[in-house]
C-alpha cells in the first residue's frame, strides 16, 4: 500500500504537484475530515469550523504544530469571550457592535505586529474569532453564549484532531536550518580578521561582501522563531544561535573601523592569525567543531593589548561555545554566562501603530457601509475583512497578497457552490451532508499542493469550509448562496482597498520606520545615563534592527541592500561613540574643558535627526580632548563624526 501511495505521489509530481506539499496536505485533509465528523458527532452547530482550525493549526514539524495549537486555543478562548461580550453590550445595536469590533480588531492587529511568531498569530486570531462570534448571527443576540461555546468547542475539536494526526505522522525537527551556514560565515569572518593582522595593506572587506554576509545572517535570523517552537531546548538553541549572529555583527563593525595592527606586533599578530586560521578550518570541516572554540580562545589570548581585539574575539568565543553546547543540550558554565551578549529583538512600534489605526479605520468604515445599506451579506464581508486586516498586516506587501487571497477564495466559493447545489440536494440527512463535504475537502488539498495554485490554496480551503454549513434540510436559493459567496469575496477586496489607501504598507515605509527607530534609539542613548546592562541591551537591539534593515532593503534591490548595510553600520558606530562619551563623562581626570566638550557632544546627539552634521564638530572636539588618556575612544568619536557627515541623509528627519 505504501509503495502504491508513493507511486501516486510521484505521478502527481510529474503533473505539476509538489510532492512534499501533497503528502502534508493530504495528511492534513484527513485530519480535517476527522475533525468535521467528530464535531458533528458531538452535536456542535458549526462542525466545519473544526476543519478550519485544523488547516490553521497544521505545520510541517511537530514542535511548530504543538506551539501553534497552544496559541490557537488561547486566541480562540480570548476571542470568543470578547465576541460574546460585544454582542451582550451592543444589545442588537449594529452601530455599537461595529464600533466595539473595530476597537478590538485594531488592538489585536497592533499587538500582532509587536509580538513574534505564533504569539503574533494568537493575538490576531483573538481578533477575528471575536468577529466570527459577533457577526455570524447578529439577528439573534440571545444566542451569543451558545455561539461562543460552539466556536470554542469546535476549535478545541480541530486542535485535538490536528495534534492526533500530526503527532502520529508529522516529523520531529532535526536541527535549526541555517546553523551550518552561520558557522561557515563565522569561518569567513575569522579569516578576514586573520588577514587584517597583515597590516594596512591587507585586503579590506568591501561593501558588497559586507551586504552579502549581513543579508545571509538576516535571512537565517528571520526564520529562527519557527525553529524555536515546541520546547525550552529549542528556544535556548535559537537564543544561542542569535547570540552567535550578534557577535559576528559586532566583529564586522569592529573590523570595518579597527586600526590596522602595527608592524611592531608581528609575533603577536602571527600567533593570533594562526589560531584564527585553525578555528576557521575546524568550522569549515567538522560537523561539531569543538576545537574551534579552543582555537578562538587562544586567538583571544594572543590578541592581548591589540585594542578591542580581545573583547571582540572573546564575544565570538563565548557565543560559539554556547551554540555548540546547546547542540548537545548542555548549558554554558556559569562563569561565562555573565559575559554573553543579550538577545534583544526589534519591536516594530511604528508598524504596530499603523496596523492598529488601519484595522480600526477599515472595520469601522466597512461596518458603517453595512449598517447604512442593511446588506444581508455585510456580516460575511466584515468577517472576511477582519481576517485580512489583521493576519496580513505584518506581510511585506499585503496589498499584493490580496490578489492571491482573492483567487483562492474564489476557488473555494466555486467548490462550495458545487457541493451545495450538486451534492447536497441528494442528501436525505445531515449525516449525508457531512459525508458529501469530505471529497470537497480533498479537492481543496489538491489545490493547496499544485505549484500554480499553492499560494492561494490556504484561502481556498478556509473559504470552502466557511460556506459549507451542513444544516438539514438545505434551504435558501442558489442565488442566495451566490450572494453569500460574493460577500466572502468582498473581504479580500476590501482588504486590498485598506492596504492600498489607508496608511499603505510599502517597502520604503518599512525602511523609513526602521531608520527612524534606530535614530530615536541613538537619541535616547545620548540622553540617558548609561549602566553596563543598558549598553549591552542597546547594542543588541541595534544589531537586530540592522539585520531587519538589510533584510527589508533586499526587496528594493542589491544596491539598496549595500546602502542599508553601510548605513546600519554607521548607526552602530555612532552608538559606540555615544557609549564612549558616557564613559568619558565619568572620567574627572580629563578636566573641566573636556567635560564641557563631551556634554556638548551628547546634547547635540540628543537631537541627532534635526541636524546630523552639527554633531560632527562636537564629536571631533571631544575626541581631541580625550586623545591623550583614551586613544581608542577618540578614534571611535572621529569615526562617528565622519559617519554623520557621510551618511547625513540616513540620520536626518524625513518630516
Amino acid at each position: 500500500m505504501s509503495a502504491l501511495y508513493d507511486r501516486l505521489i510521484d505521478a502527481a509530481a510529474r503533473h505539476g504537484f509538489n510532492g512534499t506539499a501533497l503528502r502534508q496536505h493530504l495528511r492534513t485533509a484527513c485530519a480535517v475530515c476527522l475533525a468535521v465528523v467528530a464535531a458533528w458527532l458531538l452535536g456542535l452547530q458549526h462542525p466545519q469550523w473544526a476543519g478550519m482550525t485544523v488547516w490553521a493549526a497544521s505545520q510541517p514539524l511537530r514542535g511548530q504544530m504543538l506551539e501553534k495549537s497552544l496559541f490557537r486555543v488561547t486566541g480562540t478562548v480570548v476571542g470568543a469571550a470578547v465576541g460574546v461580550g460585544l454582542v451582550l453590550l451592543a444589545r442588537g445595536d449594529l452601530l455599537w457592535l461595529v464600533t466595539g469590533l473595530a476597537l478590538w480588531l485594531g488592538l489585536c492587529a497592533g499587538l500582532g505586529n509587536l509580538l513574534r511568531s505564533f504569539a503574533s498569530y494568537g493575538a490576531m486570531l483573538a481578533g477575528y474569532t471575536a468577529a466570527m462570534v459577533a457577526l455570524l448571527d447578529t439577528g439573534h443576540p440571545e444566542q451569543a453564549y451558545s455561539l461562543g461555546w460552539d466556536r470554542l468547542f469546535t476549535a478545541l475539536t480541530g486542535v485535538f484532531a490536528a495534534l492526533l494526526v500530526g503527532w502520529l505522522f508529522t516529523p520531529v525537527g532535526t536541527g535549526i536550518a541555517g546553523a551550518d551556514k552561520i558557522r561557515l560565515l563565522l569561518a569567513q569572518l575569522l579569516r578576514d580578521i586573520a588577514r587584517a593582522t597583515q597590516g594596512p595593506h591587507a585586503p579590506a572587506l568591501g561593501s558588497r561582501q559586507l551586504a552579502e554576509r549581513l543579508s545571509a545572517m538576516a535571512a537565517i535570523e528571520e526564520s529562527l522563531d519557527l525553529h524555536g517552537a515546541g520546547s525550552p531546548r529549542a528556544h535556548e538553541a535559537v537564543r544561542t544561535l542569535r547570540r552567535l549572529i550578534y557577535a559576528q555583527v559586532s566583529a564586522l563593525l569592529w573590523l570595518r573601523g579597527a586600526t590596522p595592527f602595527t608592524p611592531a606586533e608581528p609575533v603577536q599578530a602571527r600567533r593570533m592569525a594562526e589560531a584564527l586560521e585553525q578555528a576557521a578550518h575546524e568550522l569549515e570541516t567538522q560537523p561539531h567543531p569543538a576545537q574551534a572554540a579552543a582555537a578562538l580562545g587562544r586567538a583571544r589570548d594572543a590578541a592581548a593589548g591589540l585594542g578591542n581585539a580581545p573583547e571582540v574575539l572573546g564575544n565570538l568565543d563565548i557565543a560559539l561555545q554556547a551554540h555548540l553546547l546547546s547542540l548537545r543540550h548542555a548549558a554554558l558554565p556559569s562563569d561565562h554566562r555573565a559575559h554573553q551578549l543579550p538577545v534583544v529583538l526589534h519591536s516594530d512600534w511604528l508598524g504596530a501603530r499603523r496596523a492598529m489605526l488601519r484595522a480600526f479605520g477599515a472595520i469601522f468604515l466597512a461596518g458603517m457601509v453595512w449598517v447604512g445599506t442593511g446588506w444581508s451579506g455585510g456580516a460575511y464581508m466584515l468577517l472576511g475583512l477582519s481576517v485580512m486586516i489583521t493576519v496580513f498586516s505584518s506581510f511585506e506587501n499585503p496589498a499584493r497578497a490580496m490578489r492571491f487571497v482573492t483567487l483562492g477564495q474564489a476557488m473555494g466559493v466555486a467548490i462550495a457552490l458545487a457541493c451545495q447545489w450538486l451534492l447536497w440536494p441528494m442528501a436525505h440527512s445531515q449525516w449525508q451532508m457531512v459525508l458529501m463535504m469530505l471529497p470537497c475537502i480533498f479537492i481543496g488539498a489538491l489545490v493547496f499542493s499544485h505549484r500554480r495554485t499553492m499560494p492561494s490554496g490556504y484561502d481556498c480551503n478556509m473559504a470552502l469550509l466557511l460556506l459549507l454549513s451542513p444544516q438539514y434540510p438545505h434551504g435558501g436559493s442558489f442565488w442566495h448562496s451566490v450572494s453569500m459567496g460574493a460577500a466572502v469575496l468582498t473581504g479580500p477586496l476590501a482588504g486590498w482597498v485598506a492596504y492600498r489607501f489607508i496608511l499603505p504598507v510599502t517597502v520604503q515605509g518599512r525602511l523609513q520606520g526602521l531608520r527612524a527607530m534606530m535614530v530615536h534609539e541613538l537619541q535616547d542613548m545620548a540622553a540617558a545615563g548609561v549602566h553596563a546592562r543598558d549598553r549591552r541591551v542597546w547594542r543588541a537591539r541595534l544589531f537586530h534592527r540592522l539585520l531587519r534593515l538589510v533584510r527589508v532593503s533586499e526587496k528594493a534591490g542589491p544596491q539598496a541592500a549595500q546602502e542599508a548595510a553601510e548605513c546600519g553600520l554607521a548607526a552602530l558606530r555612532v552608538g559606540v561613540a555615544i557609549l564612549a562619551l558616557h564613559t568619558l563623562a565619568d572620567d574627572a581626570a580629563l578636566g573641566v574643558s573636556a567635560s564641557r566638550r563631551i556634554r556638548t557632544a551628547l546634547l547635540r546627539l540628543q537631537h541627532l535627526q534635526d541636524r546630523p552634521a552639527k554633531g560632527a564638530p562636537s564629536l571631533r572636539a571631544a575626541a581631541l580632548r580625550a586623545e591623550g588618556r583614551h586613544p581608542e575612544a577618540a578614534r571611535q568619536l572621529r569615526q562617528a563624526a565622519a559617519d554623520l557627515e557621510a551618511r547625513g541623509d540616513f540620520f536626518a528627519s524625513r518630516a
